[in-house]
């Protein structure tokens, strides 16, 4: 059996690509890195170490190799003759392995091969619908009605953490990979053309668009509110901030309020929600990972986007009449983190403009009002413990009663 993995880096090494290789499949990696791919060619082996406060385990990942995606052909041919096939990235960069995919599929086609399930590993929301509108792009309409029949774009909920490898965390091994243990892969179910194939820990579920929200609303927005919250206290790591037992609250409080949201609207269990959002608590103090405040809360703009993990997580909270206090907090410190990294003065003005330009709120809606409160009582000099206060007392009556 084969398997491509398009992107070699820490999710596709670290986590999918070690899955599939596990599973019984030959991986080929395609990345443009050239020394990943020279690495991954003479050695077809790289190593996984599993970290925790515990200590670690190193696996070796074996029966791999590599193209370099620049190389149009070679890419192609090994889209065309796989079994199962990967993508992990990034969401910015998915545009430009499209017409490699593009090329791979019809040779695939040509050769009269079956079905091709595409599992997109990217951090983006509706990842799918992205992925086939730059594709069919560029099919002629025959090959639309082709690839219809017979590609699968199924989406993944990615729940590994992995950090930004160090030289450290290398230890002497360039391709070596630091990870946290747990490796539950959960995939859409109905986005399968053919059978679904057997891959360790791969978890097929539907309806997926509440694992989608779960990851992103639950997972993604808590941990970004820890990296934020991190930054008000000067704090570099994920690890050093959950530690903070008013930053602990004001996490666990967010995530309650998404996991309430999501529950009341997909009629999820509560009490499943409320587990895996201790099993995240515990997670988030791993230290051996090292993940730091700056990688997590990287890319504001995006994390602040008007349906991503920090407003679209809030404005669910509304919809099913839940007052996001706890989400909005952190929202506000996100926009604190915004302004710092664009060089802008940190006002309310300012603060206003980033939640109408990146966020789509308007200055007389609710979670706009919630948040800009929040704002000025950060650049007022609140300390969290204060700002804790504060969202219990709004989460307890209204805003209009705060102010």
């Amino acid at each position: 059996m084969k398997a491509v993995m398009y992107g070699g880096g820490n999710i596709g090494r670290g986590f999918i690509g070690a899955l599939l290789s596990r599973s019984g499949y030959h991986v080929t990696f395609v990345d443009v890195a050239e020394p990943v791919v020279k690495a991954l060619q003479e050695n077809n082996t790289y190593p996984v170490r599993y970290v925790s406060t515990e200590g670690f385990e190193d696996v070796w990942i074996r029966n791999v190799t590599a193209v370099n995606g620049n190389d149009a052909e070679a890419a192609a041919d090994a889209i065309a003759q796989c079994d199962i096939m990967a993508t992990a990235v990034g969401a910015r960069i998915l545009k430009f392995i499209v017409p490699n995919i593009v090329a791979g599929l019809r040779k695939r086609w040509a050769m009269g091969k079956g079905p091709l399930n595409i599992i997109i590993c990217e951090n983006l929301m509706d990842a799918n619908k992205v992925l086939e509108q730059m594709l069919k792009a560029q099919l002629t309409a025959a090959e639309q009605k082709t690839f219809e029949e017979t590609v699968g774009l199924v989406e993944a909920s990615i729940g590994r953490m992995v950090p930004v490898q160090t030289e450290e965390m290398k230890d002497g091994e360039p391709m070596r990979v630091c990870v946290e243990k747990y490796g539950f892969l959960p995939v859409d179910k109905d986005a399968f053309k053919g059978e679904i194939p057997e891959i360790s820990n791969m978890v097929p579920f539907a309806p997926f668009d509440f694992y989608i929200k779960r990851k992103l609303y639950v997972h993604n927005m808590g941990h970004a509110t820890c990296a934020y919250l991190g930054d008000l206290l000067g704090l570099d790591y994920i690890y050093q901030s959950i530690a903070v037992p008013e930053v602990r609250i004001l996490v666990q409080n967010a995530m309650l309020e998404s996991a309430l949201a999501l529950h009341k609207k997909y009629s999820g269990a509560l009490a499943d929600l409320q587990l895996h959002i201790q099993d995240l608590l515990g997670r988030f103090t791993n230290a051996a990972l090292g993940d730091t405040c700056q990688r997590v809360g990287g890319d504001p703009a995006r994390k602040l986007g008007a349906d991503d993990r920090m407003i679209g997580s809030a404005k669910l909270a509304l919809e099913q009449g839940i007052t996001p206090a706890y989400i909005a907090l952190g929202a506000a410190a996100a926009v604190c983190r915004y302004l710092k990294e664009n060089e802008q003065p940190q006002t309310g003005e300012n603060a206003l403009q980033v939640l109408q330009s990146v966020s789509g709120l308007q200055a007389e809606e609710e979670l706009a009002q919630m948040i800009l409160f929040y704002y000025q009582e950060l650049q007022g000099g609140a300390t969290v413990g204060q700002l804790c206060t504060l969202a219990d007392r709004i989460k307890a009556s209204s805003l209009t009663q705060i102010i």
